[in-house]
């Protein structure tokens, strides 16, 4: 819903009609989105559901059509290509958002005269920032950067945080879980990319393959119903992980997190930036110097310092293969406008 809000609507107040196929693994949200606009008494034909495949399909008709002027896509890499090459043989514009792979550089100014409390605090986020929504977030800042100084330490914070987390349906109350990853094809693949984790030699600190432990749960009646069927995965943690692992290059979608060292700003700069992706980067550290310049360094379309939110009105959108697009704010607006040069006019 938040992904068709972010298109729909500002596409909407600018004055343009509009289609929306939403994904054919989760349209409810767009059928419910369409029988609002409905209620709403929007004209008939400013807003269109289309449901439907995307390769060979739906999808890739749409994006070639000559009555149709620009596409607005949220979706993988592969997804992205398919769109542009498609848009591409009437060219027309495809503002593209895709997905991530965060780093977040934990640097350690922000421990004072020997308080760790701000350090721990910050791992603890990085790591439930992972690990919420199962993982399925395409700005979750999945690659953690370590001083080398405080390896040891970083690693007794994060497996204790994700112990913490337990796995189990919607249904439990409470917010010290996570719920199952959205379809079995998805857990298959995060599968895959943790034994591809084990076999290229990162070390395994929790997790694991498989379905969490029934063990590890206290409602037991709650998770019996569910757990059979529910695609639940283990919150896992890799270390010593490389650049060259497929677990630290490629984007997973679930909630597995890559932890490796640093010795120098330089250091963690170059690996936060040796990936394919540009969507959010997160640093923490209080030299204004230093926010300043990896500000400017890091090639991601946004940055968060400090875990403050970026805000509601900033353009939300990546480089690289994190895409092209703009949205929210004014930026979010002008991504479905056309610019047009006017003279002459009395």
């Amino acid at each position: 819903m938040n992904q068709i809000a972010l298109k729909v609507i500002p596409a909407l107040l600018v004055g343009c009609t509009v289609i929306l196929k939403p994904s054919e693994q989760t349209p409810l949200s767009a059928l419910l989105f369409a029988n609002l606009i409905h209620e709403a008494g929007f004209p008939k034909g400013v807003f269109q559901l289309v449901n439907g495949y995307g390769s060979n399909h739906v999808g890739e008709w749409l994006a070639s059509h000559t009555d149709i002027d620009m596409i607005s896509f949220t979706g993988s890499k592969r997804g992205g290509r398919e769109v542009t090459l498609a848009a591409a043989s009437t060219l027309k514009r495809a503002s593209l958002e895709m997905g991530g792979k965060g780093a977040n550089i934990i640097f350690d100014d922000i421990i004072e005269d020997g308080d760790m409390d701000e350090f721990k605090s910050a791992i603890e986020n990085g790591v439930w920032n992972v690990m919420s929504n199962s993982g399925q977030t395409c700005n979750a800042p999945t690659r953690m950067l370590i001083p080398e100084e405080y390896w040891d330490f970083a690693l007794k914070v994060a497996k204790e945080e994700v112990e913490s987390i337990q796995v189990g349906s919607a249904h439990i109350e409470g917010d010290d879980h996570i719920g199952p990853v959205v379809s079995e094809a998805q857990y298959n693949r995060i599968q895959e990319y943790i034994q591809s984790g084990i076999d290229e030699g990162a070390t395994l600190l929790v997790g694991g393959l498989g379905k969490p432990p029934i063990s590890d749960y206290d409602d037991l009646h709650q998770l019996q119903q569910h757990y059979q069927t529910g695609y639940y995965v283990r919150p896992t943690i890799f270390t010593d992980c490389k650049p060259n692992m497929k677990i630290w290059k490629e984007e997973i979608f679930g909630p597995v997190l890559c932890l490796t060292k640093y010795t120098s700003e330089e250091e963690a700069i170059t690996l936060a930036n040796d990936s394919k992706y540009g969507l959010t980067n997160y640093v923490h550290t209080y030299d204004n110097e230093r926010q300043l310049r990896l500000a400017r360094k890091l090639e991601s379309g946004m940055i968060e310092f400090n875990s403050v939110s970026l805000s509601g009105s900033a353009p939300f959108g990546g480089v690289k293969l994190s895409g092209n697009s703009r949205e929210g704010g004014v930026w979010g607006l002008e991504d479905f406008c056309i610019v047009k040069s006017v003279s002459g006019l009395a």
